[in-house]
């Protein structure tokens, strides 16, 4: 029972063929596709693709993105599903004001991030950053409620923020230095810094919220470039977002 994932970030759109809807299940094909570049899917890498029989995907870049994914999955006969954070999920709470307003993807992280957790030994709280074109930093207690977290703009944006607002830095990126001495190491380090700030405060927060220090995950394309200057060590996950995605599939569609 071929399976497909789908993930529709910002930036790029990311999929892989499984075997099956469960956590266990093998990687047949995968791929990631810039989001200008999704109409050439069906012509491209999909069209050669073992047709899925289940599909189950998550979008952050709104409607029209998602109707021209659904347009070339015409090729196949399989009905796209997709993921909207709701009031629970897999075992895990959403303690948002308003679940549904929860975005997706984050919804799909924080329940990949759980399963993972629960994996690895007995049950307490996790702070799951994405590091991507915009940071995400979200705080789950032992009992799996999802508490809440917090969005900035990923490095990138804050670049481009400051070209447009400040005249005179149009430079090159950087480095990341302890005490920048020219500008591009000045803007690099500014911008990784206050990453690496607001995920440092969230684990403070959790750990004195819930009396003991957090499991930390990080994900996303620009994780590894934080890794270095974080205060707290943060495990590197590759594909957060399908494994909470496959643990989904597997309730859904009722297979283990």
């Amino acid at each position: 029972m071929p399976y497909l994932a789908i993930d529709v970030g910002n930036t790029r759109l990311k999929w892989a063929l499984f075997d099956a809807p469960k956590p266990s299940a093998q990687v047949l094909a995968q791929g990631a596709e810039f989001l200008e570049n999704i109409d050439k899917l069906a012509e491209g890498a999909w069209a050669t693709l073992a047709p899925p029989a289940s599909m189950l995907g998550c979008v952050v870049a709104g409607d029209a993105a998602r109707r021209r994914v659904e347009e070339q999955m015409e090729l196949w006969d399989v009905t796209p599903q997709w993921v909207v954070a709701n009031e629970t999920e897999a075992g895990v709470v959403n303690g948002y004001d308003y679940p549904t307003r929860l975005g997706a993807g984050r919804w799909v992280a924080v329940v990949g991030a759980w399963h993972r957790m629960l994996s690895q030994g007995p049950a307490r709280p996790i702070v799951v950053a994405m590091v991507g074109t915009a940071v995400t930093v979200e705080a789950i207690d032992g009992n799996g409620r999802y508490l809440g977290g917090l969005i900035l703009p990923g490095h990138g944006i804050m670049l481009r923020a400051l070209e447009s607002g400040t005249a005179g830095l149009h430079v090159p990126t950087g480095e990341v230095r302890d005490f920048p001495t020219n500008t591009s190491d000045a803007l690099t380090s500014g911008g990784t810094f206050a990453i690496a700030g607001a995920m440092d405060r969230m684990v403070r927060n959790l750990q004195q919220h819930c009396g003991v220090a957090p499991t930390c995950y990080m994900t996303g394309g620009a994780g590894w470039k934080m890794a270095p200057s974080l205060g707290t060590p943060f495990e590197l996950v590759d594909n957060l977002i399908f494994d909470g995605l496959l643990e989904i599939a597997s309730r859904r569609f009722k297979l283990r």
